[in-house]
């Protein structure tokens, strides 16, 4: 009631015409200046393939009506006479409101970046950017509104010296209790940053396999064979001997047969060049050996190692039964006789 009682007294009707023409001409220079600027990088940006106009038209659209009105209002009232007691408080509001939108104008230039970059780097087929570029968004948020917050409290009067060293006090203390949460954050800025594997990575981890869905900063999630979702913490995940078969450009591949003892040796020599020819024969692998290896419990033991030139376990699953179908057309045509588990037993005769 005093303080309209001031107002009432200490200004004239000039004070207060004075103060709303100032309010309504600011507020219509700050719209049209929005406006213009606004449509006008628009249209630059059209003709550009550069992103950062494009982040500049989104940033200075971010600047709503409610700022502009508030800010007019309080450029306005400097120019009445308040109460010693609150003559400061509209620069001191205004100075709040400039920092509040600052605030939300370097969010919004930073989600935008974020989304251009995520775009051109899908298109390029770039699956680290989903992670990288979310851990990246989240501190830059994270780093904007403490910078924001410490700002307003010193504008506000607070010392914000003490405030910093009570809160490096009360983060250690936080860092103890959230010790696991923080270890999954930083795993993840980890995966994020050496990359050991993508989203849409087909890893194995211990028994446990499946597709890369979404890295998040405290957990992993996968799709398994099964269609279930498996889901990692990263912090455990980085612990565990991870297997990416996304990045394997071939497929070693090992195999064994058994072939009987009664089988002559110039067929088992005939038997490996077969083997060779065979597995030459068949597309997109490459021979490496194949051997007579050792003489087992109850059969002549082969080993066959080649290559798949490819990733995929489909090609490699197509190529061992071709391998198998023809190498057992080989064996039936050569009268070649597959061994299986047997034992032969000996009955002595005990002289009477």
């Amino acid at each position: 009631m005093k303080t309209l009682q001031y107002l009432l007294t200490q200004n004239s009707l000039e004070h207060v015409t004075l103060a709303l023409a100032v309010a309504v001409a600011l507020l219509a220079l700050l719209l049209f200046t929005r406006n213009i600027t606004v449509r006008r990088l628009r249209v630059l940006s059209q003709r550009t393939t550069m992103i950062w106009d494009d982040v500049l038209v989104e940033t200075l659209a971010s600047t709503k009506l409610p700022f502009m009105a508030s800010l007019s209002v309080l450029a306005g009232s400097t120019q009445i006479e308040l109460p010693p007691a609150i003559d400061a408080l509209p620069y001191q509001a205004m100075v709040v409101l400039l920092i509040l939108q600052t605030g939300i104008w370097a969010t919004r230039a930073v989600r935008s970046w974020v989304s251009k970059q995520l775009e051109a780097s899908v298109q390029a087929g770039d699956g680290a950017a989903v992670t990288n570029f979310g851990v990246l968004a989240f501190i830059a948020r994270f780093v904007i509104w403490v910078v924001a917050l410490l700002l307003l409290l010193d504008n506000l009067g607070v010392n914000i010296t003490t405030l910093v060293a009570s809160l490096g006090i009360g983060g250690i203390a936080v860092a103890l209790a959230l010790q696991n949460i923080l270890g999954d954050l930083f795993a993840s800025l980890s995966i994020a940053m050496d990359k050991p594997f993508l989203v849409g990575d087909f890893i194995v981890v211990d028994d446990l396999m499946g597709t890369v869905k979404h890295i998040g900063l405290k957990t992993t999630r996968i799709k398994s064979l099964g269609g279930e979702e498996l889901v990692f913490s990263n912090n455990d995940l980085l612990k565990s001997r991870v297997r990416n078969y996304k990045r394997m450009a071939e497929r070693r591949v090992v195999f064994g047969f058994g072939v009987t003892y009664d089988t002559p040796p110039e067929t088992l020599e005939s038997l490996v060049a077969a083997v060779r020819r065979i597995i030459e024969a068949k597309e997109g692998t490459r021979f490496d050996r194949a051997h007579f290896k050792n003489f087992g419990a109850s059969s002549l033991d082969f080993e066959a190692v080649y290559y798949i030139l490819s990733a995929d376990y489909n090609a490699f699953m197509d190529a061992q039964q071709r391998i198998n179908l023809a190498l057992l057309r080989h064996c039936n045509e050569h009268g070649i006789n597959f061994a299986f588990p047997t034992q032969t037993i000996h009955v002595a005769t005990l002289p009477r």
